[in-house]
Formats: structure tokens, sequence, C-alpha cells
């Protein structure tokens, strides 16, 4: 019997400054948590929430996780994540400026994923 896992992309452009980048995070958490394979691809300021250190300490909403132990955990339970690279250049970041396992990779991942059959959320 074969099975197909289902698969998630995610693309997040909102960061620190808007509740809905932990909403995006929570989101992509249940999914991984469903069995799903998730991807976050990350935008604009949502390329912030993954600079090493820059999570920690965020809460959004008081009923929420902290920002960094969403990430934590959706890494830790094989979520993926990719950075636009013009979004992070414009910062000054490289791959090691971000959280360990981050990939700087260009739309055309994106696009993979869409091919391969992804469901698509955006926030």
């Amino acid at each position: 019997m074969q099975t197909n896992t289902q698969k998630l992309a995610i693309v997040s452009s909102r960061g620190h400054d808007d509740e809905r980048g932990t909403v995006a995070w929570t989101i992509a958490n249940a999914g991984v948590n469903s069995g799903q394979q998730v991807t976050m691809f990350l935008v604009a300021s949502a390329v912030d929430t993954v600079r090493k250190g820059a999570a920690e300490h965020v809460r959004m909403n008081p009923f929420d996780p902290p920002m960094g132990e969403l990430i934590s955990t959706f890494m830790d339970n094989g979520g993926r994540i990719l950075a636009c690279p013009p979004c992070a250049k414009v910062r000054g970041y490289a791959e090691e400026d971000l959280i360990d396992g981050v990939q700087i990779v260009g739309s055309n991942a994106l696009h993979a994923l869409i091919r391969d059959g992804a469901s698509t959320l955006s926030f």
C-alpha cells in the first residue's frame, strides 16, 4: 500500500511587528503535528524571525508560546524553513546569521512544492 504524505507550504511575510507572524508558526506546528510535510517560506520581515537569537523572547500574544519556542518546536518535529534570498540580503543576513537548518533559496523551491501538490497558505 502506497501512502502519500500531504504537503503544506506556508508563505509568511510577517515578523515581530505583527501577531500574524506567530499565527503562521502556530499553524505550521499544527500541520506538522497532523502528519503533514510542512515548509515555511519566509519573505519580507518574516526573515527577521529566524535570525539567531531574534525570536527568543518575542511573545506577540500572551496566550501563545514565545515565537522562538514555536520555531524550534517546528524544526524539531521535521518542519523545513526556507528564506527568500533578496529579503535576507537586504537585511544583511547570510545563512550563518540564521537559525541552523534555515536555507536561503529562491522561489523556485516554493514552486516545486506547489507543482508537487502542496497546499498553500499565506500570512
